[in-house]
């Protein structure tokens, strides 16, 4: 079964500086993790708060995706966290 991500949900973490989500690789649950400065790359105009944090993250949703299936492919971990390099 290849990667997706059924679960739309996403998560703002400042302490980490990301905002974290999931897909799933047939049973194994996969967690990922975008940097701000990822989405800042994404967004130039990204301000610093939750909401257009999350808001940026919506607005790229798919280029996300695909960068966290690119990422998956190469590293067969359980654990990504995606980086201004990954775009």
């Amino acid at each position: 079964m290849a990667l997706n991500f059924p679960n739309p949900v996403r998560r703002f973490d400042a302490g980490r500086s990301c905002v974290s989500f999931w897909g799933s690789d047939a049973s194994l649950e996969i967690i990922f993790q975008i940097e701000f400065e990822a989405l800042r790359k994404l967004d130039s105009g990204m301000g610093s708060g939750e909401a257009e944090i999350l808001a940026t993250f919506d607005q790229n949703r798919d280029t996300i995706l695909a960068a966290a299936a690119s990422a998956y492919a190469k590293h067969r971990n359980s654990y990504q966290r995606l980086t201004a390099a990954h775009f």
